[in-house]
C-alpha cells in the first residue's frame, strides 16, 4: 500500500497484471482490510476480465459462426456468407483475433475497392465479420470489443431508379420460355423476392384465401401476400398439374427445385437477347413497387406487401414517375380552388 493526497492506495500483481486503486479511506487498518478483499477478488478473476481469445484465430471464429449462427438465417443469406468468406479468409488469412485491428479491416476495404467492388458489396463483407466479433465478444466471450464497429460503413448509393416499363414487360415476357415467364409474372404481381419465388411451396398457397404465406422472410418475419387476379391464375392452372416429386409451385422441367443461379442465367440471357439494359432479377420486385406508387398506393401498404422491416427501405424502392405527380398540381387548376391571394398579386404586379 502507499498513500496519495492523504489517502491510502493498493497497487496488486498477479499472473503479469497490474491493478492500482484508491482505498478511498485515511485509516490504515480500515484501508488493510479493504486490500484483503481485493486481493480475494482479483484472484477470483472479477478485476481481471479473462478472456480466451489469446489462443483463438480468425479461422476458430468463423468456423463457430458457420456452424452455429449461419444455419439459423435464410438459404441466399448463407450463401451471401460464403460468398463473403471467399473475399475476407484470403485477405486476413489466420491471425490470433486481438491481432484484427480497425487498421488493418480499413486495408482490406482499400484493397477491396481497388478490386472495384461495390460499397454495398463491401458493407456486405464486413457486416458479416462484425457479426461474427459480435457473437464473439457477446455470447461466446472471445473478446472485449469488437473491432470492425471502429471502421465506417462505406456509402452506398441507394436509389434505385430502375423499373421495367410495359413495352419491356411484353418483350421479356415473349421471349421467355413457358416455366419462366411464369415465375416473371408472378414476380411482377406480388413482389417477392427471388429466393421467395423459387421456395414458396403449396403447402403455403391458399387460393380460396386468394393469398400466400411467406414463411421466411429476409426480416425475419412471416408474412402474409394477397393474390392479384393474374397471380391467382398462374396458381390455380399450375395447381391442376401438381408435382409430385416436392411441393414447390415452380419448378425446373425435370421437376426438381430451381436454382437461384440457373434462374439468373436464364433472365439474364433473355434480357440480352432483347436488348433490355439496366435490369437485373431483383427489377421484377423493384417494378412491383414502383407501379404500386405510381398509382397512389399508401407507402405503408406497399411496405407492407414487400415485407420491409423499415419504411424508409420502401420509400427507396418506390419512385413515382413525374406524370404520376400531376394530379397534385392539378388541382390548383380547380375552379373551386381559392385564388384570391393570387389574384391580388396579380393586380399589384400589373399595376
Amino acid at each position: 500500500m502507499f498513500k496519495r493526497g492523504g489517502v491510502w492506495w493498493t497497487c496488486i500483481r498477479y499472473e503479469g497484471k497490474k491493478i492500482q486503486k484508491s482505498l478511498e479511506t485515511a485509516d490504515k487498518k480500515l484501508a488493510q482490510s479493504i486490500e484483503a478483499k481485493v486481493k480475494t477478488g482479483v484472484i477470483e478473476g472479477k478485476y481481471f476480465e479473462r478472456y480466451v481469445s489469446n489462443n483463438k484465430t480468425l479461422s476458430d471464429m468463423m468456423e463457430k459462426f458457420m456452424k452455429e449462427h449461419a444455419p439459423k438465417v435464410s438459404v441466399s443469406m448463407q450463401r451471401s456468407y460464403s460468398a463473403s468468406l471467399k473475399h475476407l479468409l484470403p485477405f486476413f488469412g489466420n491471425p490470433k483475433l486481438p491481432s484484427i485491428t480497425p487498421k488493418i479491416i480499413n486495408e482490406y476495404k482499400v484493397l477491396r475497392k481497388a478490386e472495384e467492388a461495390k460499397p454495398a458489396t463491401i458493407n456486405r463483407e464486413l457486416a458479416m465479420l462484425s457479426k461474427a466479433f459480435n457473437l464473439a465478444v457477446k455470447e461466446w466471450e472471445w473478446l472485449k470489443e469488437n473491432p470492425v464497429s471502429k471502421v465506417p460503413k462505406e456509402k452506398e448509393n441507394n436509389e434505385r431508379d430502375r423499373w421495367l416499363t410495359e413495352d419491356e414487360e411484353k418483350r421479356l415476357i415473349a421471349n421467355s420460355p413457358s416455366w419462366l415467364k411464369d415465375i416473371i409474372v408472378f414476380g411482377l404481381h406480388t413482389g417477392l423476392r427471388i429466393g421467395e419465388l423459387l421456395s414458396l411451396e403449396w403447402y403455403r398457397v391458399s387460393l380460396l384465401r386468394k393469398n400466400i404465406i411467406i414463411q421466411e422472410s429476409k426480416n425475419g418475419k412471416p408474412r402474409t401476400v394477397p393474390l392479384s387476379q393474374i397471380a391467382l391464375d398462374i396458381l390455380t392452372q399450375k395447381s391442376k398439374v401438381r408435382n409430385i416429386k416436392n411441393d414447390f409451385v415452380f419448378t425446373s422441367c425435370v421437376g426438381t427445385k430451381i436454382d437461384s443461379d440457373n434462374f439468373r442465367r436464364s433472365i439474364n440471357g433473355v434480357l440480352k437477347r432483347v436488348g433490355i439494359e439496366g435490369v437485373t432479377p431483383h427489377t421484377l420486385r423493384h417494378t412491383f413497387a414502383t407501379r404500386l406508387a405510381q398509382r397512389g398506393i399508401d407507402i405503408y401498404k406497399i411496405s407492407k406487401l414487400m415485407g420491409h422491416k423499415d419504411i424508409r427501405m420502401t420509400q427507396r424502392y418506390a419512385h413515382h414517375c413525374p406524370e404520376s405527380l400531376r394530379d397534385c398540381v392539378q388541382v390548383l387548376d380547380k375552379s373551386d380552388y381559392n385564388l384570391t391571394t393570387i389574384e391580388e398579386k396579380r393586380e399589384v404586379s400589373n399595376a
